[in-house]
């Protein structure tokens, strides 16, 4: 799989079982998504590119987490080594997340390794109801939390803050990169 592109197979058949499994029409999704229905029906059927912005309003408008429309429930132990793994990047600024775990069945949570340079912020809508994020910083630094109440974490910062509301991300140094933990309650 080449790692600069999203998965779109993946992604394709996911959003075809998560759209039946709610018992939802093309036009309803997209219309909760603030998509056209061209646009899903061609990801469903395996075709397009799709950012990260279009997945998460996907993933809001279906109830799923992020990691559902992206990538499978791991069946064995894996490795995934740097500049590996599924891979989805942002149109508003250079910002690029690789999902390193999913959550496995009963557990809500998923792990992502991030990277951002200080070309521009990225602005992230509100998450399904009660996801708090977790952020650990491995290199540079970033400016990240809601809207209203950003903080900025050096190298080894922890910070935690709702992912159900408007938050953002802003590198402020070059090779930025965190952890991401998405918890889902």
């Amino acid at each position: 799989m080449d790692p600069s592109k999203p998965p779109i197979d993946l992604i394709a058949a996911a959003l075809r079982r998560e759209r039946e499994r709610e018992k939802l029409s093309l036009s309803e999704v997209a219309k909760r998504a603030g998509i056209a229905k061209s646009t899903l029906s061609q990801l469903e059927s395996g075709a397009g590119n799709p950012n990260i912005e279009t997945l998460w309003a996907l993933a809001v408008a279906l109830n799923v987490p992020f990691s559902r429309l992206v990538e499978p429930p791991p069946t064995a132990p894996r490795v995934i080594r740097a500049g590996d793994g599924p891979t989805i990047k942002s149109e508003q600024a250079d910002f690029v997340g690789t999902l390193l775990a999913t959550c496995p069945p009963g557990v809500r949570r998923d792990i992502y390794l991030m990277r951002a340079e200080p070309v521009g912020a990225r602005k992230a809508d509100a998450h399904l109801p009660g996801t708090i994020e977790h952020v650990v910083m491995i290199s540079g630094r970033l400016r990240v939390g809601p809207e209203d109440t950003p903080v900025d974490l050096d190298v080894h910062d922890y910070a935690s803050f709702a992912g159900d509301v408007a938050h953002g991300y802003e590198a402020l140094a070059v090779r930025t990169s965190f952890a991401l933990i998405m918890e889902h309650r």
